[in-house]
């Protein structure tokens, strides 16, 4: 494939050891669909309000006034980021708030070996599950299912075992990456109509 690509990381910040992907996708890659490849390849289920900020700006789907921010569909990445080592926030569930951090790896990435217009490379552990809290109480969750002796081991054992979409029982420090690109591939397949068309990748 010739067409320009970014190689990105993306990690959560605030937790240790890092929960991270790298990743590449086309350099002019919409922001909507920047954020649905993050969904796909961090492990979220899209259930909850995000937003990109890139230069002191917002871009989120669908804003409802300036305040919320600007509309990120229309906007293609490499129009607001282009050079090696750039950074930029997005910003996940305004309520347990998560916050990534992406940076440009390589702004020029080439490999041979590259077969979609979006693939997973690299990863390290899974991702907290949703509406567990944020930061505190995943830590919390982390403490008490390693120790059953912690106060709190029953009740965070019985919880994620209510929320049958994770894989029982949870290793925070699995990740899966052939189902991520399996994942991958069934939405640049399936995905819906945008401001802008993929432009000839598929």
């Amino acid at each position: 494939m010739d067409e320009s690509y970014f190689l990105l990381k993306v990690k959560l910040l605030h937790i240790e050891p890092e929960i991270y992907r790298r990743f590449s996708v086309p350099q002019d890659i919409t922001l909507d669909r920047l954020h649905d490849v993050i969904q796909i390849i961090m492990g979220w289920s899209d259930c909850h309000l995000h937003q990109f900020s890139i230069k002191n700006k917002h871009y989120t789907e669908f804003p409802e006034n300036d305040e919320m921010g600007i509309e990120s569909g229309k906007y293609r990445l490499n129009t607001l980021v282009r050079h090696k080592r750039q950074s930029f926030i997005y910003l996940y569930d305004f309520s347990d708030m998560w916050e990534h951090e992406l940076t440009i790896e390589d702004a020029k990435y080439a490999n041979p070996d590259l077969l979609l217009p979006v693939e997973c490379i690299e990863g390290e552990r899974a991702c907290p599950p949703e509406d567990i809290g944020g930061l505190d109480a995943y830590r919390m969750f982390i403490a008490a299912l390693k120790d059953p002796s912690h106060e709190s081991h029953d009740f965070w054992v019985q919880w994620i075992s209510d929320q049958p979409w994770y894989p029982q029982p949870f290793n925070p420090d699995f990740f899966n990456i052939h189902y991520v690109n399996c994942e991958l591939l069934k939405y640049l397949n399936w995905s819906r109509d945008r401001y802008h068309l993929w432009d000839g990748y598929l």
